[in-house]
């Protein structure tokens, strides 16, 4: 039996090597990468949100691999950001407690909030201000990372962006087509009576009439699906149409709006775009939508680079999932 005057001591070293084991385990690398390692508090930290949303959205018999593949997915992440401050490294790229700072500013003033609400919904998120700045540096970091080994490299030439105009935002009528844009207002909708549709319906036509766009009026007016593309339905041969439709699209020209047309569930207004064979026809003016183009093929361009870049630097990379 042990001296009772070494039971302290005994109980001391026990609760020591207790804390280090429990350290050991919170800690313990899950992955290297290249003179780094990922540690298992790190995955834990930055999949908190997604292994919470895991949890709660995925069935118990499924959840064991949901988990796995979202713990797979935080790795991933974690190794592309070990990858990004290891090229920054070697480029010695660096990130400034001011540009840090400059960058907290904007946030706070993009999402219109003060310095102290900020911490207090940082707080609520279970992260205090120096921890949220210390991802922002590593966010700036991989973003000048990126400037100058991806986005530097990415030109858009004039003639993509008038290529995916001609594909996306032209349309070319063949024999006996009507291009037709469409507004229709239903009296079932909320206790809409008929009425009141046909009066909704005549003040929209009456819009259109005096130049306002139809499809923004379609937009913000029609309840009809096509509302989503501002009422655009593409084009119809006469045998296509539906007979109140045909009637009324028929006796127009390219241009104008038709009157207000009862259809069997509520009222509906055409625009004709063309009915002219073999024209094409333009939804939307190329100088409007030029810049939204470029930085839609830019943003296209930008994700394939980085991808291939990324999985050049992992092939290159001493990776080791344990």
């Amino acid at each position: 039996m042990l001296p009772t005057r070494l039971l302290p001591g005994i109980l001391s070293l026990l609760l020591v090597f207790a804390s280090t084991v429990l350290a050991d385990v919170v800690d313990r690398c899950v992955a290297v990468v290249n003179d780094d390692i990922i540690t298992l508090s790190e995955v834990n930290e930055l999949g908190k949100p997604l292994f919470q949303r895991v949890a709660e959205e995925v069935s118990s018999d499924q959840l064991a691999e949901a988990l796995r593949q979202a713990r797979e997915t935080v790795i991933n992440k974690l190794i592309e950001k070990k990858l990004l401050a290891q090229e920054a490294e070697k480029l010695h790229i660096k990130v400034t407690d001011k540009e840090v700072e400059q960058a907290l500013a904007r946030i706070l003033e993009r999402n219109h909030t003060s310095r102290e609400v900020f911490k207090k919904e940082l707080a609520a998120m279970g992260m205090d201000e120096q921890r949220y700045k210390e991802d922002l540096r590593d966010q700036i970091l991989g973003s000048k990372v990126i400037n100058y080994e991806v986005r530097s490299k990415i030109i858009i030439p004039e003639e993509k962006i008038i290529d995916y105009y001609d594909t996306h935002y032209t349309e070319q009528v063949g024999e006996g087509g009507y291009y037709i844009l469409q507004i229709g207002i239903s009296w079932d909708k909320e206790g809409t009576t008929r009425e009141e549709a046909r009066q909704k319906a005549e003040r929209i036509r009456s819009l259109a009439v005096n130049g306002k766009d139809f499809k923004e009026l379609a937009r913000k007016y029609s309840d009809l699906p096509s509302s989503v593309d501002g009422g655009d339905i593409g084009v119809f041969r006469k045998d296509e149409m539906a007979g109140y439709m045909r009637k009324a699209v028929t006796a127009l020209k390219p241009g104008q709006v038709s009157e207000v047309v009862e259809t069997p569930v509520g009222y509906q207004i055409f625009k004709l775009l063309s009915s002219q064979e073999g024209q094409i026809i333009t939804k939307v003016p190329y100088k409007d939508v030029k810049e939204e183009i470029r930085a839609t093929l830019y943003q296209q361009e930008m994700q394939e680079l980085y991808k291939n870049w990324m999985k050049r630097m992992r092939e290159q990379a001493y990776i080791k999932i344990l």
